[in-house]
């Protein structure tokens, strides 16, 4: 699913452009961080060390940049969905998911339009990027979730995954650009909740 793994598929990295792959994601990392999926690639590129040819021949687009940055993210919470299909509360396990997308996209500003793209396949994604292959385990992932809140009979059955991303990633969105109201992504989502999910505890 990784830039990376496809670039790897391809060819092995030689040492110094293996360097310069981890290099440059550490500098966008940061510069992601500090000024937004925004910043500028010139800059990130320069704060590696490299010029921008390389960045580009690593990472040919910004959606191809934030893909290898954000996938920890979306393997994360794959791996935190697997772990929650165990959980004996089918719908408390579904909203704890849903948190956690949240959570992810707090770390960095831009974020939230990022899983936004991974959620529901935004056209502004590149078809085959990296970013948008990451849209199939995210909606597998919480669809599984989702099934086993609707057989319990805590969730509406007329709610998809998709529907659920959106608005969650929506709700990401607004706590991203009111900083100053820290519970209000929670409340937002609770909110969600008692209108899609009456009975999720």
């Amino acid at each position: 699913m990784t830039t990376d793994s496809a670039q790897s598929s391809v060819r092995p990295m030689r040492a110094d452009a293996r360097r310069n792959y981890e290099r440059l994601l550490g500098v966008a990392r940061t510069a992601f961080a500090e000024h937004g999926t925004d910043a500028s690639l010139e800059d990130i590129a320069r704060r590696a060390g490299v010029g921008i040819g390389t960045l580009y021949r690593h990472f040919p687009n910004r959606h191809a940049l934030m893909s290898a940055i954000f996938e920890d993210a979306v393997d994360e919470l794959l791996a935190r969905s697997r772990e929650l299909l165990d959980d004996p509360q089918p719908c408390g396990a579904l909203v704890a998911w849903l948190r956690d997308i949240i959570t992810h996209a707090g770390e960095y500003r831009g974020l939230s339009r990022a899983l936004m793209s991974v959620s529901y396949n935004d056209s502004s994604a590149p078809s085959g990027s990296a970013l948008s292959r990451c849209s199939v385990p995210m909606r597998e992932a919480g669809g599984a979730l989702l099934a086993r809140a609707q057989t319990a009979g805590s969730v509406r059955s007329d709610v998809t995954i998709g529907d659920l991303l959106q608005l969650t990633n929506a709700i990401a969105l607004a706590a991203e650009e009111t900083p100053s109201d820290p519970e209000l992504a929670d409340r937002l989502l609770t909110l969600t909740l008692q209108g899609l999910a009456p009975r999720c505890g």
